[in-house]
């Protein structure tokens, strides 16, 4: 990661943050929201059995409210990220709901998360690992931060397989969606950063290797809604 990476992103969720819900439903049509549901179904987390979540670049705490969601009271969630303006978003939306005693917020890195070891039954991410330049050094930390047992979530963006959907999505990806983002955000750079980004992404079968290699077993993917979005599945044992 160059030095200049990492205030460029956070400073570029920091201004985008105001529409950022807004426009995660209107160029995904909704489908965020059941991309999400999966994510934390896939978790394998019971409701009744208390349980410590840790959700790494939280954003506007969209993950950490639906796994209090799908979960019962006793369920816990530590949510993390490096953009201020999402975390303040986010805990408008907790006081909001009145669950501030089950979500802790925190301003942090993914590359040097301030845990224990071995302390959450379940580490997720959603829409942020391609922003991470050292993947793996980031998986490491959620290994490291995980019960052994315990299940790692990764869901991302990525390229469709297909070729005639492929050639559709990139002209959408690369033309159609910067200019609606840029319309209603007001800066288009950061929706043009953000097929960008998309595209440099490793081939899931690539990034799979790198959820091994930093320790991770049982690793599966899944792709969803003709491929533009794969949900990744890593166990610590």
């Amino acid at each position: 990661m160059s030095p200049n990476e990492l205030p460029f992103i956070r400073g570029m969720f920091d201004r985008i943050a105001p529409r950022y819900d807004f426009l995660n439903r209107t160029l995904s049509l909704k489908q965020d929201v059941a991309w999400r549901r999966e994510t934390v179904f896939s978790l394998g987390l019971k409701k009744g059995k208390p349980a410590q979540v840790l959700d790494v670049a939280c954003g506007t705490c969209d993950v950490a409210l639906e796994i209090l969601d799908r979960t019962g009271p006793e369920t816990r969630v530590t949510a993390v990220d490096f953009s201020l303006n999402m975390l303040e978003l986010g805990q408008e939306k907790i006081r909001n709901r009145g669950v501030e005693k089950r979500i802790a917020l925190l301003a942090g890195n993914a590359l040097g998360l301030p845990f224990n070891d071995g302390l959450f039954d379940a580490v997720t991410i959603a829409f942020g690992i391609r922003n991470i330049a050292d993947k793996r050094k980031a998986l490491e930390e959620f290994y490291r931060c995980l019960k052994p047992g315990g299940t790692v979530a990764v869901l991302e963006l990525s390229t469709p397989e297909n070729r005639m959907f492929q050639a559709l999505y990139l002209f959408y990806f690369l033309k159609i969606l910067p200019m609606i983002g840029g319309l209603f955000s007001k800066n288009r750079s950061a929706y043009e950063y953000l097929p960008e980004s998309v595209l440099r992404f490793p081939r899931s079968e690539d990034f799979s290797q790198i959820m091994e290699q930093a320790g991770f077993s049982e690793v599966v993917w899944r792709k969803m809604t003709f491929g533009i979005v794969t949900l990744f599945i890593g166990v610590k044992r």
